[in-house]
């Protein structure tokens, strides 16, 4: 029986696909959020996260409706609600010597999508976020990441438990700051090793700069003082990887 389109921006069923995208309240209430766009659909789908409706525009909404629903443009007319997976600690499976991003009280979901979008490009074996003050599933988010927030392995704890964590299994904390620092190339990154990084406004809490084994930094050459956080984790990743691959090829 063919399928009948939905012409109403007042349909239940839109009105909640609409309510998700604006409420991270409703999304953690209900364990349901919204993806947009095909090639983002087919990752999270690839990633094993189930998909509970699909919305293609002029095939069951019209594009009045589909409009309504969508967050941002450009999303080739394809909208899907997908069921929440859970993020702790106790499911990332690590293997020997992995490198790990830690993030600190993230505020701006595009700092955490951009950074989710370079773990998975580097291959980064979990990202941990402590303390969060923005959800894995903020529409913004899965818009920076293009696809990351399903591939990259991800827990969501407080420091507490991270630092606890890390020590647990012998990985080595690096804290990303300015202050009694040594420059990032100069710390060997080729063993088990978390790169934590905190706020640009505040920096990291003290917790993490006591329980950190070395304090690194990035070098400023110009007037400005800092980079942006999803930068600079980008720069620190890729110096790993770095480190890493030229041990492989020793």
């Amino acid at each position: 029986m063919e399928e009948t389109i939905i012409t109403s921006v007042q349909n239940a069923k839109i009105k909640h696909v609409v309510a998700l995208q604006q409420k991270s309240s409703l999304r953690r209430e209900e364990g349901l959020f919204v993806v947009e766009g095909q090639r983002e659909i087919e990752h999270c789908k690839a990633c094993g996260y189930e998909v509970v409706e699909e919305y293609i525009r002029d095939v069951n909404v019209t594009p009045q409706v589909y409009e309504k629903m969508a967050y941002r443009g450009s999303t080739e007319g394809h909208i899907a609600v997908v069921r929440c997976q859970e993020h702790t600690l106790a499911k990332l499976q690590l293997k020997e010597n992995p490198l790990i991003v830690v993030l600190e009280s993230v505020e701006k979901p595009g700092n955490l999508g951009a950074i989710l979008r370079s773990a998975e490009a580097a291959g980064i074996d979990a990202l941990i976020v402590c303390d969060p003050l923005t959800d894995m599933y903020n529409p913004n988010v899965i818009r920076a990441s293009i696809g990351g927030v399903f591939c990259v392995p991800t827990a969501v704890c407080t420091s507490q438990e991270c630092i606890a964590f890390l020590k647990q299994h012998g990985i080595k904390i690096l804290t990303a700051q300015l202050q009694d620092s040594y420059e990032y190339y100069d710390y060997d990154m080729t063993q088990g090793t978390a790169i934590v990084m905190g706020t640009e406004s505040t920096g990291l809490t003290n917790q993490w700069r006591e329980a950190a084994d070395a304090h690194i930094r990035i070098p400023m050459l110009g007037r400005l003082d800092s980079l942006n956080v999803s930068v600079s984790a980008a720069i620190l990743m890729y110096e790993a990887v770095r480190q890493r691959n030229s041990k492989k090829n020793v």
